[in-house]
């Protein structure tokens, strides 16, 4: 196969409708945009949202306004319960050994680690985040805890 050889799919190309040129055609005269009206002129329509003047569906739902932030981390949740099951005492729980497992899908995603259930195994834990209380739990188990950096979207300030 050569490059003069490439056809798109059939059926991916299709011909443009051409409009305005004489009543044989089947679209001449008006160009099937019917006689008068607003959508017989140019630039004529309304808008997708138009509801006839009754309030449209997207100003009648509170959910669908405001933003969205680019720049919120979303980390994964590990509690401590699901530590202490699949991990041995004096074991290093890092975003690696935690994809290892199968309690992280990337390795990439930012971590924090909540407190629910109990830990009665000294880990070694390096996350993005750690909340207070499970930073408290994993230290009277004797475990310790490492805050690893994460950025996400920052720029870089030039020099």
């Amino acid at each position: 196969m050569k490059l003069h050889d490439l056809r798109p799919d059939p059926g991916a190309t299709k011909k443009r409708k051409r409009v305005g040129r004489g009543t044989g055609s089947g679209r001449g005269k008006t160009s099937g945009r019917g006689t008068k009206g607003q959508n017989a002129r140019s630039g004529g329509g309304v808008r997708p949202t138009f509801e006839g003047g009754q309030l449209p569906l997207v100003k009648r739902l509170p959910k669908l306004r405001g933003f969205n932030n680019r720049f919120k981390v979303h980390y994964v949740p590990v509690n401590l319960d699901m530590l202490s099951k699949r991990f041995e005492a004096g074991a290093e729980v890092t975003p690696e050994s935690l994809h290892a497992v199968g309690l992280l899908s990337k390795v990439k995603d930012p971590v924090v680690v909540l407190a629910r259930g109990e830990l009665d195994k000294a880990l070694t834990v390096k996350a993005h985040r750690v909340s207070a209380s499970a930073r408290q739990k994993i230290e009277a188990a004797g475990g310790s805890v490492e805050i690893l950096p994460f950025t996400v979207n920052k720029r870089v300030p030039r020099s």
